[in-house]
């Protein structure tokens, strides 16, 4: 994977990571996928490699994440899904052609059409979309929920023990959020001392 981009914020949850792929929606927003080949690069490393991706595929490919990332926000915030969210979630869902199969080692793999060498983007973007059915529709144990980061507010799947997980990353937005409080006691702390000391200089 190329230096010259943005590092991927992977997670656990695969569609809940695809929207990831944007970050900072309320700051200065960060496109990790600005090419074909780093949308390739993405789908490889949750086990979805394609052989090709043209620019009009890299087009679908975020219009399903911005879909995801709508109707998984209303979702979390216990608001009703937006219709053509849902719409194109299951467009998407229902196109490829990709099956769960199994591994010796026990493990579930996607197999992206018939023959694994021409797998498509579309199949690729079919089992994302599928995997956002479930966990916008509450299949999985967890809930989803809103990154208390205020440039960031990416929907997240918590599945810590008390679901009461607060940021999308402890490594991103928790970090930063724990320097910015850091610094604004420093700061505080340093305007109580500097206004004892010009009281008592007096």
């Amino acid at each position: 994977m190329s230096a010259a981009y943005p590092d991927f914020r992977l997670g656990k949850v695969l569609a809940t990571s695809f929207t990831g792929t944007l970050s900072e929606r309320h700051g200065d927003p960060v496109e990790r996928i600005p090419v074909p080949d780093r949308l390739m690069d993405w789908l490889a490393v949750y086990g979805l490699a394609v052989d090709s991706c043209t620019l009009a595929q890299l087009e679908l490919a975020r219009e399903l994440r911005e879909s995801i990332h709508a109707a998984a926000t209303a979702a979390a915030a216990h608001e009703p899904l937006p219709g053509p969210a849902v719409r194109t979630i299951n467009e998407f869902s229902a196109h490829g052609r990709a099956a769960a199969v199994l591994t010796t080692g026990g493990e579930r793999r996607w197999r992206l059409g018939a023959n694994p060498a021409a797998a498509s983007v579309e199949d690729a973007l079919s089992v994302i979309a599928a995997d956002a059915v479930d966990v916008i529709a509450g299949e999985r144990d967890g809930k989803l929920a809103l990154c208390a980061s205020p440039t960031c507010r990416a929907a997240f799947f918590d599945t810590s023990q008390s679901r009461t997980r607060r940021w999308c990353d402890m490594n991103t937005c928790g970090n930063r959020q724990k320097k910015a409080r850091f610094q604004a006691n420093q700061r505080k702390t340093s305007s109580k001392t500097s206004s004892k000391t010009s009281r008592t200089a007096k």
